[in-house]
């Protein structure tokens, strides 16, 4: 069995001491260690933690979905809390590039800490392009291809480049896979891959062709309403047992997917705990 405790979120309910933020982070309890996939902000982790009753002292490795400050914001707090000279922290070798997002004006939202402060906190980087086994039967998917011609994206973020200012892909996107008996749970980070993309891509590369839970930022409220309306139609049509969206998916969108998936929808908030 895994159990995958939602620490960050941008929104709580009914767990008195929990707090919320725009972020996002996973505790993934496993027959093979302990986990922490993303680290949120920073503001909310370390007393959720706490709250929610998990033990530093049993994280085997941090995943990182993505070089994004709602996603990274925690690591170094993290890593103090673990208090190890030698943390695996597994994430794209993009990690610290130079991201901003721009809308009024040009906002940094790369990962707030540099590699030596982080190393000298204890951070072992492990990186990966690929899909990559982390332990028996969890993968990162790595970079996942763009296949489909309607997830777009965002065009307001941008990476800073020796010629200026680009629209950055996010091609260091990636998420989380555990096979189990009753098919894959897929952890999600951000989607910025497009979530359909996502799906495909993990049954592709695990063989497995039964999807029995997701959850996670879908990265659905700033796209196109044709990306927003044919995302939820290809997850109609796909046999997912349950849907747990969180993050960057927007009260508007998850309200319309609510309706489209019925019972098979549901939040995925902080202190939410699912296991599969």
């Amino acid at each position: 069995m895994v159990k995958a405790t939602v620490i960050c979120e941008n929104t709580v309910f009914s767990n008195l001491g929990a707090i919320a933020e725009h972020g996002w982070a996973v505790h993934l309890e496993t027959g093979h260690g302990n986990f922490l996939f993303d680290t949120g902000q920073g503001k909310a982790l370390v007393n959720n933690m706490n709250v929610f009753n998990k033990k530093w002292s049993d994280i085997s490795g941090i995943m990182l979905s993505h070089h994004h400050c709602d996603h990274t914001g925690g690591l170094l707090s993290a890593l103090e809390e673990i208090n190890q000279s030698h943390v695996p922290v597994y994430a794209h070798p993009h990690l610290f590039k130079k991201g901003y997002l721009v809308r009024k004006d040009y906002r940094y939202i790369g990962i707030p800490h540099s590699k030596e402060t982080l190393e000298d906190a204890g951070a072992h980087f492990v990186y990966n392009r690929d899909f990559v086994e982390i332990a028996p039967n969890i993968y990162l998917t790595g970079e996942v291809p763009r296949t489909s011609d309607y997830e777009i994206g965002d065009t307001d973020i941008v990476v800073e480049t020796k010629d200026g200012y680009a629209i950055d892909p996010v091609e260091d996107d990636q998420s989380v896979i555990i096979r189990t008996e009753n098919g894959l749970f897929i952890i999600l980070g951000c989607s910025h891959a497009g979530m359909i993309n996502i799906l495909n891509y993990a049954k592709a590369m695990t063989g497995e062709s039964r999807i029995h839970t997701v959850i996670g930022g879908t990265h659905l409220w700033t796209v196109s309403e044709e990306q927003k309306s044919k995302t939820i139609e290809a997850l109609v049509e796909m046999d997912i047992e349950r849907i747990g969206v969180s993050h960057c998916t927007g009260f508007e969108v998850s309200s319309r997917m609510a309706l489209a998936l019925g019972n098979r929808f549901f939040h995925c908030n902080v202190g939410m705990v699912v296991e599969v």
